[in-house]
């Protein structure tokens, strides 16, 4: 395999990215760096790393860009596969092998995989650009069968055939953008292609996350996109209907959308020239396909036609500030509602576009919290029409649906933060006593959401968990035989399975460097199995067995022997536990050994025996890290607690929008034979300047993440257990704000309002 990696300005992130390729499974390749002309160090690093491991080679060139820089890696590249990566990201250990192995199952012409978002303060989450393409493993398909693929527009989660690249003679234009119609005429020149659903790349992405404003909106990237726009456009004239029309969606739904936000920044002087630009973009899409966008676009697209440039600027500014997050309230006009977005009342938009029709006025339904308070399960969360003001005289009812049988619940309500950013009487609890529960099955109970605003009705599934427990819902015994575990079901809706006499992990300890289980099965003869992540397969468990009961000893050793984690961000392998029975029976080990993790660090990893989200036994291997398993509001105090004791010191961060800049609170750290806390006062994480800057009806103020930094200087994002996960959010009231510490992908953060 030949890997060629452009690189430029990228010195802080290279050393890691060649890591992670000199580490990948597929050890037989050669690795061609380009120095497009790098201004920074980034060319020192990558001969450092050419000299330590000869698989890796240098060429150098005058800056020419992306495009030309991987033309000028593919004309030295001699390997019969071909793949790219960015000098900045980092590709998963088995995820070229994996590529690799269904080219040669299916003589595919070339074959790509899944992709994840990461960066230190958010951890690593899945691209939403590739959730759709690489949903569900195809072999040897192809866009014409699969439109989705059209999705698919960059070079680096996907390994070629250098005799197909070579065949058709592709070149990369010298412009930004330049992925997307070399990816795509890949997708229409090939034969077949093969998709995956495992994550072969890692695409890094600022501190400060990614936001529409993250994008740049000079002038010339600008004209860059739009050209690869039109070469895309070129591409699919003569495709297949299905292929043409979704090409167009995307190319409106992602770059228009881009154009459109661009006014929102733009310089006066550049304000006709982005305005030629659009236009021409827009006026080579489909009409049915830009009829069909959401109501906004056209608003936005009628503004554009138009040539009020003021009117766009509103509209930019409006949409970038997240004015869309929750709909915009409806105003009253005569006889109908309408949207509350610039440009209601003026000429220059047909006002058709503001009006707001009756299927608009949807149930939105959230889960806020989940836990337990005597026996009973207690569901808060909010409920409203979309679009309308929730009053006093709404009504509110929810029923537990199991099966086709409906079970009223008394419902309290409270006035919570709505969608629009007021506190209203969208808030609601609901509490189910043991009995109730019982009732529930192994299939899932769901809630059934009925409103009544006015003369509007609307009814509906409960859904929208939020951070914290609704994502990590503890569950309970409600009898010694009957375990109920809350956690999504179907459409991701909320819901309640009954475990009866489920297979079940009761307690564990750490002696020496052994793990020790201690469980009982539902059946008799249990084995226990532990799986083999990314590899595939599993290894057996010796039991110690009396009756149903059983106890296992997990060598931490031999667990971190056959590691092979395929996360090269966090370094991390999950495994879970199956119990078998003589008769094929099989089932996932339930955590029921109390709230609190288990770890045992031996040369500088950890083992650690934790639950899952669904409650499930989870056995993870990884680097020690800095792990919260406790925060508390002591007085006008935020204290966080962890059980490590290493040298480090800890601050609230937060990130400058659209920037890696930060600013640090630090906390005050003590350590003691338990382990470390880290206390701040609330007073310090409010900002001085906290004023509202954006429409966005739901945004913080302020969004802080807890750094633990080493001596060294390296700082990481204090990770958030999931014991504590499940007690979380925890609300602080501060005068006139209210902070919430909550978790977001693993990691703490606390948001103000």
């Amino acid at each position: 395999m030949s890997v060629v990696v452009p690189f430029y300005g990228v010195g802080e992130y290279l050393g890691d990215c060649l890591d992670s390729i000199a580490q990948q499974a597929w050890g037989d390749f050669e690795a061609i760096l380009v120095d497009d002309g790098s201004p920074d160090d980034s060319a020192v690093v990558a001969k450092e790393f050419c000299t330590r491991d000869p698989r890796f080679r240098l060429i150098q060139q005058d800056n020419a860009g992306p495009g030309p820089a991987r033309d000028a890696g593919i004309r030295e590249a001699t390997g019969e596969y071909l793949a790219f990566v960015d000098g900045d990201d980092l590709v998963s250990r088995y995820g070229f092998a994996a590529l690799v192995r269904t080219l040669d199952r299916t003589g595919s012409d070339f074959a790509g995989g899944n992709a994840r978002r990461f960066n230190n303060s958010f951890g690593v989450r899945p691209s939403w650009l590739h959730k759709q393409p690489f949903a569900r493993v195809r072999h040897a398909t192809h866009v014409t069968e699969f439109p989705d693929l059209v999705l698919d527009r960059m070079l680096w989660n996907k390994v070629y055939r250098r005799s197909f690249w070579t065949e058709h003679g592709y070149t990369f234009p010298p412009i930004r953008y330049e992925d997307y119609p070399v990816a795509l005429a890949a997708h229409l020149d090939a034969v077949t292609v093969d998709t995956i659903t495992q994550a072969v790349y890692y695409w890094r992405e600022r501190e400060s996350g990614e936001s529409i404003t993250q994008q740049k909106f000079q002038l010339g990237n600008i004209r860059d996109r739009v050209t690869s726009a039109g070469m895309v456009i070129d591409l699919v004239a003569d495709a297949a209907p299905v292929v043409r029309r979704r090409t167009h969606a995307h190319l409106a739904q992602i770059d228009v959308l881009t154009l459109m936000s661009a006014f929102g920044t733009v310089p006066p002087e550049d304000e006709q020239a982005l305005v030629d630009l659009s236009r021409e973009l827009l006026g080579r899409l489909d009409e049915d396909v830009l009829a069909a966008t959401h109501r906004y676009d056209r608003i936005q697209h009628a503004a554009l036609r138009s040539g009020d440039v003021e009117l766009l600027r509103r509209l930019a500014v409006f949409r970038n500030s997240g004015g869309l997050r929750g709909g915009a309230r409806a105003v009253p006009r005569a006889w109908r509602l309408e949207y509350n977005y610039p440009g209601l009342g003026e000429p220059v938009v047909p006002q058709a576009l503001y009006k707001l029709r009756e299927q608009d006025l949807t149930l939105a339904t959230s889960v806020r919290e989940v836990g337990w308070i005597d026996g009973k399960l207690s569901v808060k969360g909010t409920a409203e029409i979309r679009h309308l003001e929730t009053l006093h005289t709404s009504t509110l009812e929810i029923a537990l649906a199991v099966g086709k049988t409906t079970y009223p619940l008394d419902v309290r309500r409270y006035t919570a933060l709505d969608l629009h950013g007021d506190q209203t009487l969208v808030g609601f609890e609901v509490l189910l006593d043991q009995e109730l529960l019982s009732r529930c099955t192994g299939a899932p109970a769901h809630f059934e959401v009925r409103m009544r605003s006015g003369r509007r009705e609307r009814t509906g599934m409960l859904g929208g968990q939020g951070p914290g427990s609704p994502g990590w819902p503890p569950g309970a015994w409600i009898d010694p035989a009957n375990w109920i575990q809350p956690g999504p079901g179907t459409r991701g809706w909320f819901s309640l399975r009954r475990l009866t006499d489920p297979c079940r992990l009761t307690a564990v300890e750490q002696t020496g460097d052994e793990l020790v289980l201690h469980g009982t099965a539902s059946f008799d003869e249990p084995e226990l199995y532990l799986s083999r992540p990314v590899v595939g397969g599993e290894e057996e468990i010796p039991l110690e067995i009396d009756g149903r009961d059983f106890v296992a000893r997990v060598p931490v050793r031999d667990i971190l022997a056959a590691a092979n984690h395929d996360d090269p961000f966090g370094q991390r392998t999950t495994r879970v536990f199956r119990v078998r029975g003589p008769e094929g029976q099989q089932r996932v080990l339930l955590w029921t050994a109390g709230d609190a993790a288990v770890s045992c660090v031996v040369d500088e990893r950890v083992v650690t025996l934790t639950r899952s989200t669904g409650g499930y036994v989870n056995l993870h291997e990884a680097p020690i890290r800095t792990t919260a398993v406790a925060a508390v509001a002591d007085g006008k105090q935020l204290v966080v607690r962890g059980a490590e004791r290493g040298d480090v010191t800890f601050a609230w961060r937060r990130y400058l929008a659209d920037s890696d800049e930060h600013l640090d609170v630090p906390c005050r750290h003590t350590r003691t034979a338990e382990g470390w806390s880290a206390a701040v006062d609330v007073d310090a994480l409010i900002p001085v300047t906290a004023v509202r800057v954006s429409v966005d009806p739901l945004a913080a103020l302020a969004d802080w993440i807890l750094f633990a930094t080493s001596p060294d200087g390296t700082a990481h994002a204090v990770q958030c257990e999931p014991f504590l996960c499940s007690r979380l959010p925890l609300a602080i009231t501060h005068g006139t704000h209210a902070l919430a510490v909550r978790p977001h992908a693993g990691t703490l953060h606390v948001e103000v309002r």
